[in-house]
């Protein structure tokens, strides 16, 4: 990786950020991105400051559900200021490069990318920085974790049997680089009939509760399977902007509490096992 004979580098804490939390999943289609910006704008609502990292370079959807097309401006130094939306810091490379024109990238580009979407924006204070992972695993992954400490991971799935593998494999993958998996979520966990209110379980519901219980992480909560949840996405109006009282917003509040939970948790481990040594 990187230049041969160069040291690796060692994560440098991003000062005035608290907790930094990846967003990832085995594959693509399981509402990554609509989680990760709806859980975003909860826990905004709910007091904390919040920044939104859009790391899928190779379909950067961000821009669109946040409902901003504009380009961050470049500050002196060579800063970059965050757009702001739903009174959620963002940057995203669908803001710079916009329009369909799809991100051809290498390694060394893509590292260069999450690098300066740590180092070089003003982030300024703030709670929490969530990043947008691609799906899969890989690189984007091992260029954070060389560039930051991260708090922890989120994964995200669907029920079904093939988004449960690729879960599994996103876990994996976490503990491999030694970062903290702080829960999983099961999206499209069912699908209640507008008519009857009755659940429907298209991808067998519960799967990926189970996995969490299997691999010993905590479990942070269902979204239902709800296309009121897309289209908030689509017209840059998520859900979660009804907030905590509204039936189909208040799963991404049980989640943002249930992460900021573990979060806490996961950073007061560290620091103590920083003290004892």
């Amino acid at each position: 990786m990187g230049h041969m004979g160069r040291a690796p580098e060692t994560p440098q804490r991003l000062p005035g950020i608290q907790y930094l939390v990846a967003v990832g999943s085995g594959k693509g289609g399981v509402g990554k991105t609509t989680v990760a910006v709806n859980v975003a704008i909860a826990l905004a609502k709910l007091g904390h400051r919040v920044g939104l990292m859009d790391a899928d370079i190779y379909g950067p959807n961000v821009p669109l559900m946040m409902g901003v097309s504009a380009q961050p401006r470049v500050l002196e130094g060579n800063r970059i200021e965050p757009l702001t939306s739903h009174g959620v810091k963002f940057i995203s490379v669908g803001s710079i490069s916009p329009g369909d024109k799809p991100m051809v990238m290498r390694g060394p580009m893509l590292h260069q990318i999450v690098r300066q979407f740590l180092q070089q924006v003003a982030w300024g204070e703030l709670d929490f920085l969530i990043i947008d992972l691609p799906p899969g695993t890989g690189d984007v992954v091992i260029s954070l974790v060389q560039t930051v400490p991260l708090t922890g991971s989120v994964v995200v799935s669907t029920p079904s049997d093939v988004a449960l593998q690729d879960a599994r494999k996103a876990i994996e993958m976490f503990r491999q680089v030694n970062v903290d998996v702080l829960g999983i979520v099961e999206n499209m966990s069912f699908f209640q009939c507008p008519h009857c209110h009755e659940e429907i379980d298209i991808f067998s519901k519960g799967g990926a509760e189970r996995t969490a219980t299997q691999f010993g992480v905590p479990f942070l909560g269902t979204v239902a399977l709800d296309p009121e949840v897309r289209f908030g996405g689509d017209r840059g109006l998520p859900v979660a902007l009804a907030g905590e009282l509204s039936e189909r917003a208040a799963p991404f509040f049980q989640i943002a509490r249930e992460l900021a939970a573990h979060a806490q948790q996961s950073a007061s481990n560290e620091s103590s096992v920083i003290e004892i040594r």
